[in-house]
């Protein structure tokens, strides 16, 4: 989370402030105008674009309508550019499919971001028909500390969204029957369960009958630490540098009565000596996070990824395992190489000792107007069984 800003406006013939609260890392609207039900979809628009902030006074559920409406607006086809007999110059050539819709959805963030919502500072909201959204805010920002706050209405439904995520959770069928995983605000949801069940059918290494530790490195949800305890592994170290995530997979782990299986460590990759297994689930694609989440997919210059197999030798036993859960998708957008990841794993002193693959079945795989559709449709994640050389 960006520690917050102060954020300034006039209203009423005064000067106010109030802090400015993105996981975004965006900066405050340079300009903000209060606005309230009056303000229609065109104009709020146009003012959007922009870079006005709308500092929202009138009905919240209205303010809702309005961010629907300024959706169906960045959703209208372009219209065509007149075409241009002049070459495209060779060192300025077009943008990937990645990198055009990379900058596509950073543009449509910018705008939806501009309907503005004052919390007060108790966390409630002053406007009419606003929901109740106290403990949300308390699970995504912490205590309330006496200081009104300003967010984005696009921030404050993701807010919401995950106070339901985290209070109903996610069923997991490869932990077991009726078993829920609770994520946090910030952390990635396990929604995608394909990988979660190959840790799960992956050979279990015999190297763990004799030296009974693994390691899971980027614990997240805890939802992979809770599968390696339920699978045998009589000790667990897991690592994140997020103290969001440890906070999550204490909570999971508590909830699945494993916390005394699985030690949770703050540092980055490695905890301190040796195990018969190492597990790892990075970010799959080698780009720059811009969000909270974000980070749980992209990887700025696949620094974990290179991480974690450049210091996977010294942290194995002698018939020791890694277990890398990584998509090919990066493959896919021309992101990265088959060859660059072999030769990485080679570079580390590793070998493959197999590989399982599956398909994902997530909506986006199936969606031909996604506009990576092409690269989703053929994505395959798998899990690679890697040991010293």
């Amino acid at each position: 989370m960006t520690p917050p800003a102060p954020l300034t406006w006039q209203e009423d013939g005064q000067t106010r402030s109030a802090l400015w609260v993105t996981d975004q890392g965006a900066r405050p609207p340079s300009k903000v105008m209060v606005v309230d039900d009056t303000l229609n979809a065109d104009t709020a628009y146009r003012l959007a674009c922009e870079g006005t902030g709308l500092l929202w006074r009138g009905d919240f559920q209205n303010a809702r309508q309005l961010l629907q409406a300024l959706k169906r607006r960045l959703e209208r086809p372009a219209r065509p550019k007149k075409s241009s007999t002049k070459p495209r110059d060779s060192a300025h050539p077009a943008p990937s499919a990645f990198n055009a819709h990379r900058q596509a959805q950073s543009q449509r963030a910018r705008v939806l971001s501009q309907i503005l919502i004052e919390l007060q500072p108790d966390y409630n909201i002053a406007l009419r028909r606003a929901p109740a959204a106290q403990t949300a805010c308390q699970q995504a920002f912490g205590p309330a500390d006496g200081q009104n706050r300003v967010v984005s209405l696009r921030s404050l439904q993701g807010v919401i969204g995950a106070f339901e995520w985290r209070k109903n959770g996610v069923e997991v069928p490869a932990l077991g029957e009726n078993l829920i995983i609770h994520p946090h605000y910030g952390v990635f949801s396990p929604v995608r369960g394909e990988y979660v069940q190959l840790v799960a059918q992956a050979p279990w290494p015999a190297a763990l009958k004799t030296h009974s530790v693994a390691f899971d490195i980027g614990v997240g949800t805890g939802v992979l630490s809770a599968l390696l305890a339920r699978r045998g592994a009589a000790q667990v170290i897991a690592t994140d540098l997020s103290e969001r995530a440890l906070a999550c997979a204490r909570d999971n782990l508590q909830r699945l009565g494993l916390q005394n299986q699985v030690q949770l460590l703050h540092t980055d990759l490695f905890p301190p000596g040796q195990a018969a297994l190492v597990v790892c689930n990075p970010p799959w694609l080698p780009a720059r996070p811009t969000s909270l989440l974000e980070q749980a997919v992209y990887d700025e210059g696949s620094q974990m990824l290179k991480g974690f197999l450049g210091g996977l030798k010294a942290h194995l036993i002698e018939g020791g395992e890694g277990w890398l859960i990584l998509s090919d998708l990066a493959e896919h957008l021309d992101l990265r190489t088959r060859e660059e990841l072999l030769s990485w794993i080679a570079a580390a002193g590793l070998q493959v000792l197999g590989r399982t693959d599956v398909k994902p079945v997530h909506g986006k795989a199936q969606d031909p107007n996604d506009p990576l559709h092409a690269a989703r449709a053929a994505e395959v994640t798998s899990l690679w069984r890697l040991g010293n050389r």
